[in-house]
């Protein structure tokens, strides 16, 4: 009997995570297909002139599916007999299925409340997760063949695997904490490509809603004359929501410069509209700028791009502020690459062609529109950001010191001394302490005051007789009360003799005199 090594579990575990997460995938990809299936066929439950049964229902609501993945789709029911392209996706309709995978390999990855159960690594998880999902999408895309709509072999070969492993890749990296390059500037250039995209997609989506509601009579007579009862107005509505990202890119692309094209030899740019228009009577087109050449309102919307690389350019040379030039200028450069890639990949997303014919052309020109961003941001990110980096480094500049002052000398602190210490100087300065003791210009000094010994205190006899010194004994307060003031009359002591000056060393007193003399 043999038992299972650590390594064959190992193995084993990560064989079980591999196969849930292209389980995970699998049943994303149902889930957005079998979302899509309810609409539709609630849209046709709905419809007062339903064409076709259930079956049809489902071949719109698998085209459809396929159609939200940038997958072309191919008319075979047209009026001249020959099949025409659909490669316009709504971009919203994407935003479902896109989100659907980017979970699913973000929950491969997360460990949840079980952190021992065994997990792929990211390449495997993203390989797993997307390889369940392009298995339901082939099943899908066989199906189609069959419809009314069925799918382009080209395209589903190109785009449904990119979308798709685009959306597990974002989901890896958000399980992994969103980790950007160690490098700081490719870190700072792709954070300015976010920025600068998000800038430029929101100015353009400005610009649409304007242009829409200058034109709002036309949008609303094309609105009501596509369908008539309250079902089909639902339909075209929902259509319209779809479709708002794309026209937020179509005003991208129109501040930009390139324009967008509607039709073959058909261009609208701020300069004006060259060429004769043949477009479907839709909501949106209806915000399209009329014929002839353009005037101050169709140039503003340069003010899109301009915004957008300003913000770029800003946000580069902040925080290139301790770099040098030259690594300022490349990521700048950097930047504009980035956010021109992803500004083509938006173009080629938006557009398509709706026919054979005239209208084989319809939207941005992709890569016009990535190379113009790229120009923006060349021409203009860069002075931006050398400029603002520039400005920072004032900052970090050093400030230069102050001349030294002249030091004057502080005068000295007087110092609080307690009140027991004042008196005692002031009586000791009031007996002659530290001078020359004279008795004739000190007539009141006591004799036997000494220096250091307690203070003689008065008794309050008359001048005429001998003055006995008495101490007052300390009062009972913490707080010993000042000295009453020396009243003591020496004149009329017979043992007491004056002199000029203290003696300095012991001199033996000369004899009294005789008071008969």
């Amino acid at each position: 009997m043999t038992h299972p090594t650590e390594h064959s579990l190992v193995q084993g575990g990560r064989s079980a995570a591999l196969a849930t997460a292209c389980v995970r995938g699998g049943v994303a990809a149902g889930l957005g297909l079998g979302a899509l299936a309810v609409l539709v066929t609630a849209a046709w439950i709905s419809s007062p002139y339903p064409d076709g049964g259930p079956g049809g229902a489902l071949h719109v609501a698998s085209g459809l599916w396929l159609l939200a993945h940038g997958v072309d789709l191919v008319r075979t029911d047209t009026l001249s007999g020959l099949p025409a392209p659909l490669g316009i996706a709504p971009m919203l309709l994407a935003a479902l299925p896109v989100w659907l995978v980017h979970r699913a390999a973000r929950d491969t990855l997360d460990p949840g409340d079980d952190g021992d159960r065994p997990r792929p690594s990211p390449s495997g998880a993203v390989a797993a997760v997307a390889g369940g999902y392009l298995l339901v999408a082939a099943g899908v895309v066989v199906y189609s063949e069959s419809g009314p709509l069925p799918a382009d072999l080209i395209t589903a070969g190109l785009w449904l695997p990119a979308v798709v492993l685009g959306a597990a890749g974002a989901g890896v990296w958000t399980a992994l904490g969103r980790p950007l390059p160690g490098q700081r500037q490719a870190a700072a250039a792709l954070r300015a490509t976010g920025l600068g995209l998000v800038t430029l997609c929101g100015g353009g989506a400005v610009l649409a809603a304007v242009s829409l509601a200058w034109h709002a009579g036309e949008a609303q007579a094309a609105f009501t004359g596509l369908a008539g009862e309250w079902s089909g107005r639902a339909a075209v509505l929902l259509l319209v929501l779809a479709l708002l990202p794309n026209a937020a890119v179509w005003g991208a692309a129109y501040g930009l410069g390139p324009g967008f094209t509607l039709g073959t030899g058909v261009l609208a740019t701020p300069l004006g509209l060259a060429g004769d228009p043949a477009v479907p009577s839709f909501p949106l087109l209806a915000a399209l700028p009329a014929e002839g050449r353009g005037t101050w309102v169709h140039w503003a919307a340069a003010a899109v791009p301009l915004a957008a690389t300003l913000v770029q350019g800003w946000r580069v040379g902040r925080t290139a502020k301790g770099w040098p030039a030259r690594d300022a200028a490349l990521t700048a450069l950097a930047s504009a690459w980035g956010c021109g890639a992803a500004v083509a990949v938006l173009a080629a997303a938006a557009g398509g062609p709706l026919g054979s014919g005239r209208l084989s052309a319809f939207g941005p020109v992709w890569w016009q529109a990535g190379a113009a961003t790229v120009l923006w941001g060349a021409c203009l990110g860069v002075p931006v950001a050398l400029t603002v980096r520039a400005w920072g480094r004032r900052a970090l500049r050093p400030k230069p010191l102050p001349l030294p002052l002249p030091l004057s000398v502080p005068a000295p602190a007087s110092v609080p001394v307690p009140a027991s210490v004042s008196a005692s100087a002031s009586a000791s300065a009031g007996m002659g302490i530290g001078e020359p003791f004279d008795l004739e210009t000190q007539p009141d000094a006591a004799p036997d005051a000494v220096p250091g010994g307690p203070a003689p205190q008065a008794t309050g006899t008359d001048p005429g007789t001998p003055a006995a010194a008495a101490t007052t004994p300390p009062a009972p307060t913490p707080v010993p009360a000042p000295a009453p003031a020396l009243d003591l009359d020496l004149d009329d002591d017979p043992g007491y003799e004056p002199y000029d000056y203290l003696p300095a060393a012991w001199e033996p007193s000369p004899p009294p005199p005789d008071p008969k003399a």
